[in-house]
């Protein structure tokens, strides 16, 4: 009995540990119902030239997630995402300018693209990697430049790969969406639930709580979860 208390409260005990500073993703991360710290890692980014944007976007999450790895910490889940917009054979990262970010809106206004999230997780404790990236389509609305302008003036875009959050309250730039709302937004709370799931952590996270982060948006991923989730 006393064995077995001891391995469920490690079990509990666990913390993730989440390699951005990104606030989106940490209050993304905290739906998951587990505790996590944030890890600052430094990485290039640059380092990473595959032009495939699916492929570039895994890389670079893996680049995060192992830059934690290798600081040498021992205890704790590493969580690592990269968010990459692409369109026309072109990777929208985060805008290095008002001008940029203007200039990117302008090439989404009315379009279709992808936005591909990727995710690394590794646990510390037996060195298991799991990587996976969730690609969603975003149609954005056919906003005006006095919208973008106002939008850009925010500074709002600055810090978003493709220059626009999808859950802008004002700007709201999206028209249509399939896939994940949270992906879109920077970490598929649906996908990191899962590979946790497959990691052997047991689901902690609220059916509510995740269902009302995605705004009203159909998500496949958070269709095949809902049954594991706690009401």
């Amino acid at each position: 009995m006393r064995l077995a208390f001891l391995f469920c409260q490690g079990v509990i005990m666990r913390s993730l540990l989440l390699a951005s500073q990104s606030p989106r993703r940490r209050q993304l991360i905290d739906l998951v119902g587990y505790s996590f710290e944030i890890t600052a890692v430094s990485v290039d980014e640059t380092s990473i030239t595959d032009p495939d944007p699916l492929l570039n976007t895994q890389e670079t999450a893996r680049l995060k997630a192992r830059a934690v790895l290798a600081s040498g910490t021992k205890q704790g889940i590493v969580v690592a995402a990269d968010t990459t917009v692409a369109i026309d054979g072109r990777l929208l990262g985060k805008p290095a300018s008002p001008t940029e970010a203007t200039s990117m809106l302008q090439f989404l206004r009315g379009r279709t693209h992808q936005v591909h999230t990727g995710l690394t997780v590794i646990d510390l404790a037996d060195g298991r990697e799991i990587d996976g990236v969730q690609t969603s389509s975003v149609t954005m609305r056919d906003y005006t430049d006095a919208e973008i302008a106002a939008y850009v003036a925010s500074g709002d875009p600055l810090d978003k790969a493709g220059a626009y959050a999808i859950q802008h309250p004002t700007f709201q730039p999206v028209a249509r969406l399939a896939g994940c709302y949270t992906g879109v937004m920077g970490l598929s709370v649906c996908h990191l639930i899962a590979v946790l799931q497959q990691l052997g952590l047991p689901v902690r996270a609220s059916a509510t709580a995740v269902t009302h982060a995605h705004h009203h948006h159909p998500c496949p991923l958070l269709n095949k979860i809902t049954p594991w989730l706690h009401p």
